[in-house]
């Protein structure tokens, strides 16, 4: 059965960034350490203008789109208060008798999660490969040499900035959190291919040319 493409509309995607217009103007305003707003906001101010540039031409699934306004929505948040300081995070480490702050853990969870969804679908718009074992490991793979390169910035910035980067490691004294860190972008780069490839395969169906 063949899905018949459907008529684009920007109001979806014009509504997304507006939230995320808004709430980054919030983060800006008095953010708990300026530097460390600056790194955890820069993928969303490289990243939106590359998805408006690139809209008119090769626009993405409404998923995608949710999911990376969520995304985000995270790095915002976290940008605002630090990540180990936003108070979603305190409640939890006090509700569920935590050792940490987790809020970082949910953002490199999100590292994984979401990448996958926009590596799945510029493999399969852009390369030759079909949905399959073969898409699946190297959407993994992407999301892991992503995370990895992340954590080489974070190291890189360290070193170049000493103490000012300690909010943006926010590390908390684990020893163990820059392979947390990995190890939780591959979980849940796995749960987005598990649990969403089906809706992400008719959004993609129904994309116009496609």
């Amino acid at each position: 059965m063949h899905h018949v493409p459907v008529k684009r509309s920007a109001s979806y995607p014009t509504a997304l960034l507006g939230a995320v217009l808004v709430l980054l103007g919030w983060s800006a305003i008095g953010p708990h350490d300026r530097f460390t707003w600056f790194l955890e906001v820069a993928p969303v101010l490289i990243g939106a203008p590359i998805l408006l540039a690139t809209y008119s031409r090769f626009p993405l699934t409404p998923l995608l789109y949710t999911l990376l306004t969520l995304h985000a929505g995270v790095l915002i948040v976290g940008g605002h208060y630090t990540y180990a300081e936003v108070p979603l995070g305190f409640w939890a480490q006090n509700a569920f008798d935590l050792a940490r702050n987790h809020y970082d853990r949910v953002g490199h969870f999100a590292q994984g999660f979401v990448p996958a969804i926009l590596a799945r679908e510029l493999l399969l718009r852009l390369t030759p490969l079909q949905a399959g074992k073969w898409l699946f490991f190297l959407v993994l793979s992407v999301c892991l040499a992503f995370s990895a390169f992340y954590e080489l910035i974070e190291w890189w910035v360290a070193a170049a900035t000493g103490s000012a980067a300690e909010a943006f490691l926010g590390t908390q004294g684990d020893p163990w959190d820059t392979q947390w860190d990995m190890f939780l972008a591959l979980i849940g780069a796995a749960t987005a291919q598990l649990f969403l490839w089906r809706l992400h395969d008719r959004q993609l169906a129904r994309l116009p040319g496609r």
